[in-house]
């Protein structure tokens, strides 16, 4: 299976759709990740899974806990572990204005989509998120599905 064309970021990865239902994103940023030789292969081959990871600071720096980055078949016993966790390079900055939305307003930050950039380096899109309510998913379900009907009727008339 190769990697789908993300019109912006270029290569897609890995997808994280169950995090827009679930969360708002109140910021996004661009990370990258720090990978092994095996697990960059793995990725090449566009098999990947970050539905359920999420990043947290351990130390002064942030790590990705629980994504799934498959072996590499041809890596025999210098493959890497699936499940790893995996630090995330960011600047400074970055970093203390993602930890501080954690501790003082009760966010997190969640994985969004993992890609390939235009010079071939994988990156990690994460998001400082607050989480839906269950009412609230029921309100952006139905302003989408009004959205949805609102193209088709003007489709329909114009």
């Amino acid at each position: 299976m190769a990697p789908r064309k993300d019109n912006d970021n270029g290569k897609l990865i890995a997808d994280n759709r169950k995090a827009r239902h679930n969360y708002e994103f109140i910021e996004t940023m661009e990370a990258g990740i720090m990978l092994t030789g095996t697990e960059v292969k793995s990725l090449r081959n566009g098999r990947a899974n970050i539905a359920e990871s999420y990043a947290t600071e351990e130390g002064g720096e942030l790590w990705l806990i629980n994504s799934y980055i498959p072996e590499y078949l041809e890596a025999n016993r210098f493959n890497h572990t699936p499940r790893r966790r995996r630090k995330l390079l960011l600047h400074r900055k970055q970093m203390i204005e993602l930890i501080n939305g954690v501790n003082r307003e009760g966010m997190t930050i969640v994985p969004n989509r993992l890609y390939f950039n235009d010079r071939g380096m994988a990156k990690l899109q994460i998001a400082l998120a607050k989480g839906r309510k269950a009412h609230d998913k029921r309100d952006v379900a139905k302003e989408r599905d009004w959205k949805r009907e609102q193209g088709r009727l003007m489709r329909e008339k114009g």
